[in-house]
């Protein structure tokens, strides 16, 4: 999981701001949000600056806004325009998407002609950024996308830890999904689910969608994984408009197996933390006992 963010700015990155922006002295700052590899603040509800956590996160961030300068160009749905900021220290600039976060429960809300909308929008995002050439990404920094540790070692502490039928169903989709070449056919986002979204609750449309750092090389049927974090039902209308625009079928059962493998691995690790086992183990008993994606 997550580490926690702080639940106040640290004086040292508001301090950073200011003197590589002055006029931002007598702002507001607030934390937005925190990442595997940066700490987001929010400046004046307008600005989100991105703060890396060490080297690794400094890479990171500098390999994000050169892919965001890369796909900007082909995207309809707005994404951040980031700037890097060198000093004092090295954060990221740019302006806020207006709109909030979407969850599952927000989804349950929505008439069937805003979640046909949604499903839409995810469609087009994907089918224009899946269109990218390969070298001109490859070029910006892309790679092949980073997979799941599915090995049999690590998902053994998993099985004494749901009911038998799931844990039957589990095991043999997993031999399924091992038996599979996953190609690194298109150049994806495969982070597409709410925490990243810019959600406009009251027209109930999508403004925008950010953070690019888990943009890679992979499978078309990934972008769909993280999507069925918000509802199989999403994830299966996404699926159906994908098709309709690029003429290019996502098989549901790829998408099942994949979203298995994410979740099993998910799990594994919050068994070795002890964090949040509870909420992890709800998730893959709902997704092996579902069947709208499968």
């Amino acid at each position: 999981m997550l580490p926690e963010a702080p639940v106040e700015v640290p004086p040292e990155l508001r301090a950073a701001v200011i003197e590589a922006f002055p006029q931002y002295r007598s702002a507001c700052f607030s934390v937005a949000g925190r990442g595997w590899h940066s700490l987001a603040v929010d400046i004046d509800d307008c600005l989100i600056a991105k703060f890396p956590q060490g080297p690794e996160a400094a890479c990171a961030l500098r390999r994000e806004a050169s892919l965001l300068a890369a796909v900007r160009p082909h995207l309809t749905l707005p994404v951040p325009d980031m700037k890097l900021v060198e000093r004092p220290i090295l954060f990221s600039l740019h302006k806020k998407l207006t709109g909030s976060i979407f969850l599952a429960a927000d989804y349950e809300l929505l008439p069937d002609r805003a979640r046909d909308a949604l499903a839409e929008t995810l469609a087009q995002f994907f089918a224009e950024i899946h269109a990218i050439e390969r070298k001109f990404m490859h070029a910006a920094g892309a790679g092949p996308v980073e997979w799941w540790d599915v090995r049999a070692g690590t998902l053994a502490p998993i099985w004494s830890q749901i009911p038998a039928p799931v844990t039957e169903r589990a095991q043999a989709v997993m031999k399924k999904y091992a038996g599979r070449e996953w190609e690194d056919d298109v150049y994806g986002f495969f982070d597409a689910h709410g925490w990243n979204m810019a959600f406009d609750h009251e027209a109930s449309r999508l403004n925008g969608i950010f953070d690019f750092a888990d943009s890679d090389f992979g499978p078309a049927a990934r972008e769909f994984v993280p999507v069925s974090l918000i509802s199989p039902d999403l994830a299966r209308r996404s699926m159906r408009a994908y098709g309709k625009l690029t003429g290019r079928n996502i098989d549901p059962g790829d998408v099942f197996m994949l979203t298995a493998a994410a979740r099993l691995s998910e799990f594994a690790g919050v068994l070795e933390t002890g964090e949040h086992v509870n909420d992890m183990r709800a998730l893959v008993i709902d997704w092996f006992t579902q069947a709208e994606i499968e």
